[in-house]
């Protein structure tokens, strides 16, 4: 029997407040609850004494006063992000004016494909198109400091540009917004690609990390059973959109109301893009076709 997805739903974190939650990590939830953020963005200090901060979050100023008074007396040696949402990004720029610390991780904010004619960002306003790291890192790099090593691993599909970044001496995986701790991830294209978020989660499988750090949501206790849940779900989503498709059901708004039973209204959205998502992927696989390039308002039928 395959995997069912389990999510701590109780997880409720003070705002604000830096918690330790492993001998090497501190966590911070900001104070931006929301249908998108859940409790809140999760920022992460690594190390003691000289540390990095992982995912510093959106430009706050009280998340960042909460951040530099957690590591008062110590030096902030990297400040390290895995993506250019605005949830997540923007705080490493007042960070740094306030540490001098390097911004290092992921590259500038990116799509997965060109522009399609006609069409605008997924997630307009998503993205951190300001964010400029100091040092871009790719797959394998690391980035140290006193008793702790972070390598990053190449995870895109929820952005073109995502990292997730391994903590060596806990066995551990900060892994953003590509497994989370509350929610499957939406990837809206053309920032968010399918076929590479599927690619990534494949990557996950079988790795040795004995727990995830997510950028929303409480730890992963068993990533490997929610990795595997996680690949199965999507797969069971594109065969659900598929069967849409041919049935007779032409648009994301279509498959949408027929195979999301309870949504939550203002999120109605997102899940279209996610339609839209898995229309693209299919549509790379040959089994979908649509008249031009696949847009989210496009008409979808069996290849």
């Amino acid at each position: 029997m395959a995997d069912e997805l389990s999510f701590n739903l109780d997880f409720s974190p003070e705002p604000e407040r830096a918690v330790d939650v492993s001998p090497l990590v501190r966590r911070i939830v900001a104070a931006n609850a929301g249908p998108f953020t859940f409790k809140g963005t999760c920022s992460y200090i690594v190390g003691r004494g000289e540390v990095a901060v992982l995912d510093p979050g959106p430009a706050s100023q009280p998340h960042l006063d909460q951040i530099l008074a957690s590591v008062a007396g110590e030096r902030v040696a990297a400040i390290v992000v895995t993506h250019t949402h605005c949830d997540h990004s923007p705080g490493a720029r007042i960070l740094q004016e306030a540490t001098g610390a390097p911004i290092v991780g992921c590259g500038p904010h990116r799509r997965s494909r060109p522009l399609g004619e006609g069409e605008s960002d997924s997630m307009e306003g998503s993205g951190d198109l300001t964010y400029a790291p100091d040092r871009e890192m790719r797959e394998g790099d690391v980035v140290e400091g006193a008793g702790w090593t972070l390598e990053a691993l190449a995870t895109p599909g929820h952005t073109a540009n995502h990292l997730s970044f391994r903590l060596a001496e806990e066995k551990a995986l900060f892994s953003g917004d590509h497994v989370m701790g509350w929610s499957t991830t939406i990837v809206a294209p053309p920032d968010g690609s399918m076929a590479d978020f599927m690619a990534s989660l494949e990557k996950l499988r079988g790795r040795d990390e004995v727990i995830y750090w997510p950028g929303h949501g409480d730890a992963v206790h068993d990533p490997q059973r929610l990795v595997r849940a996680l690949i199965h779900h999507r797969r069971q989503r594109e065969a659900s959109i598929l069967g849409r498709v041919r049935a007779g059901d032409r648009t994301t708004a279509q498959i949408v109301q027929a195979i999301y039973q309870g949504l939550n209204p203002a999120l109605v959205g997102a899940a279209r893009l996610s339609v839209f998502a898995h229309l693209e992927d299919l549509m790379g696989q040959g089994r979908v076709t649509t008249d031009g390039p696949p847009q989210v308002d496009g008409e979808y039928r069996p290849a």
